[in-house]
């Protein structure tokens, strides 16, 4: 029998591989409060470098799944990796939806921000390197020498997305992060987010309660049934970016925003 010698890949073939294999990998999932079964070998696989949110009923386990991902909630069973790796070996940045409880408040917004770093033992000269930087990034006209309760609930949201982005994250997970903002500040930090992801093209996973917030934001879309959790579709939306007001009145974006409202009512209806 012949025998077949296959030749090793090349680092542009690995490189190749890497990006276009899923960034993480959901294998098995299983999750249970007393009173419900949230997941139950769930499996699902989270594209990278793209901004991907997560939509549902009320109850379906949204925002219990990036708490599952990013390692704030225990799994019962199942396994979770990032490029083939546990949550430990990569670097990944959370913003809360109650920013209020997020914040230090014995800290300034500068050291809010950095605090991350000062964890990780980064030297003081780069912690205030790399805020600048991503204050400049991203114009912020904050006064980052003020405490938390001298700022605005949309101030601090800002500065709590900041300090995720500090340190580089290889993925972003956001639980809602403008559902306790008026709706000025809201679409000024959709903006915000739209730019950050625009310069960084970092894995986003966004948790939110608004169709058209999740539509107008991504790239694909995970709708969710009533629990135990299934994936119902997950919908691509490929709309150039920036978005802006425009893109809402585009046959494209109403489209999606219709499907996706259907298989929503649909779910709705199963309970």
């Amino acid at each position: 029998m012949q025998s077949i010698v296959t030749a090793p890949l090349s680092a542009n073939a690995i490189e190749a591989s890497r990006r276009t294999a899923p960034h993480v990998t959901i294998r098995g999932l299983s999750k249970r409060f007393p009173d419900a079964v949230i997941y139950e070998n769930f499996d699902f696989d989270i594209p990278r470098g793209k901004l991907m949110s997560v939509f549902g009923p009320n109850g379906c386990g949204k925002s219990t799944l990036i708490n599952m991902i990013a390692g704030l909630y225990p799994m019962d069973s199942g396994e979770i990796l990032f490029d083939g790796q546990p949550l430990n070996k990569i670097n990944f940045g959370y913003v809360f939806q109650n920013y209020r409880e997020a914040m230090f408040p014995w800290l300034r917004a500068f050291d809010n921000i950095a605090y991350p770093l000062k964890v990780r033992g980064v030297p003081k000269g780069e912690r205030i390197r790399r805020v600048e930087k991503i204050v400049a990034n991203l114009n912020v006209k904050i006064d980052l020498n003020l405490y938390p309760y001298y700022m605005s609930g949309g101030q601090q949201q800002l500065v709590s997305i900041m300090r995720a982005l500090v340190v580089d994250p290889e993925i972003l997970f956001l639980d809602e992060p403008f559902s306790a903002l008026d709706y000025e500040m809201t679409l000024f930090m959709r903006e915000q987010l739209q730019r950050v992801f625009m310069e960084t093209a970092t894995t986003t996973v966004l948790v939110s309660h608004d169709l058209e917030e999740a539509v107008y934001l991504s790239d694909r879309i995970l709708l969710l049934s009533r629990h135990p959790a299934r994936v119902v579709e997950f919908v691509p939306y490929e709309a150039p970016r920036p978005r802006s007001d425009r893109t809402m009145t585009e046959p494209d974006f109403i489209t999606t925003k219709a499907h996706c409202l259907e298989i929503f009512q649909r779910e709705v209806r199963k309970g």
